[in-house]
């Protein structure tokens, strides 16, 4: 199982975080199935993503310290990639890489009893991906939640302009779906075209995050379909047939 759950509701599809006892820490296993579902999810007639997490205790505890994945797969804009809104509901804790995909997903719900907290300064640690923090809120408020590492309540965070709206503990999933009910009837090439203005020409890329996007395009090299049959036929001493796969 990749603790890793995925419905359609509507012309929206939710992915959920289940490791609940976990506290939806996210391994190898469920970063890779987030990103593959994520590709399908582009890839069809789905117009909205909600990205959520199981239980009342975490959205996710970030990135699990016993399977360390390559987590620049889990966000937004990055392993997640798609011109489609991204809706993050949040509630109970949002660790390290959570607050990342937070910062990077398009729209966010919380509840008041969300608590943000990105503590890598304690544990002597980073990937960098949290810079853009800093790209999305005020450059102070980004500071005191990357440097101090103290928890940050849902009502601190509304008042940063980390989350959209702040909604009673269990309401979060129900708010994002009425976000996303309003976005399915917007027309999607409009949608598209100002999301990709925004992050590919407004929004500076961290350098964590221009590392992160060289990784996407060479995996996909090298999990391509063109990569075996250029080997096969290396082997089988023939002229390979590449489908551009």
């Amino acid at each position: 199982m990749s603790g890793l759950d995925v419905r359609q509701d509507g012309k929206t599809t939710i992915f959920t975080l289940n490791r609940p006892e976990k506290l939806n820490a996210i391994n190898t296993e469920m970063a890779l199935a987030l990103q593959h579902a994520f590709a399908e999810f582009d890839a069809s007639d789905q117009r909205v993503a909600i990205i959520t997490g199981a239980g009342d205790r975490a959205f996710t505890s970030g990135a699990d310290v016993t399977d360390v994945p390559e987590f620049w797969r889990c966000v937004p804009t990055l392993g997640l990639a798609t011109e489609k809104p991204i809706i993050c509901a949040v509630d109970g804790w949002c660790v390290g890489g959570g607050l990342v995909m937070v910062a990077a997903a398009d729209l966010c719900i919380a509840t008041e009893e969300t608590r943000f907290s990105y503590p890598e300064g304690r544990v002597g640690l980073t990937g960098g991906l949290i810079a853009t923090l800093a790209a999305r809120i005020p450059h102070k408020l980004a500071m005191e939640i990357m440097l101090l590492g103290r928890p940050v309540s849902g009502r601190r965070a509304y008042e940063m302009g980390l989350i959209n709206e702040l909604v009673p503990t269990g309401r979060q999933l129900d708010a994002a779906l009425d976000m996303a009910r309003h976005l399915e009837t917007m027309a999607p090439l409009v949608l598209k075209t100002l999301k990709r203005f925004v992050v590919g020409h407004t929004l500076p890329r961290t350098p964590a995050e221009q590392v992160a996007l060289t990784q996407r395009s060479l995996h996909a090299v090298r999990d391509s379909a063109d990569l075996q049959e250029g080997l096969a036929a290396f082997r089988e001493n023939r002229a390979p047939i590449f489908t551009g796969r």
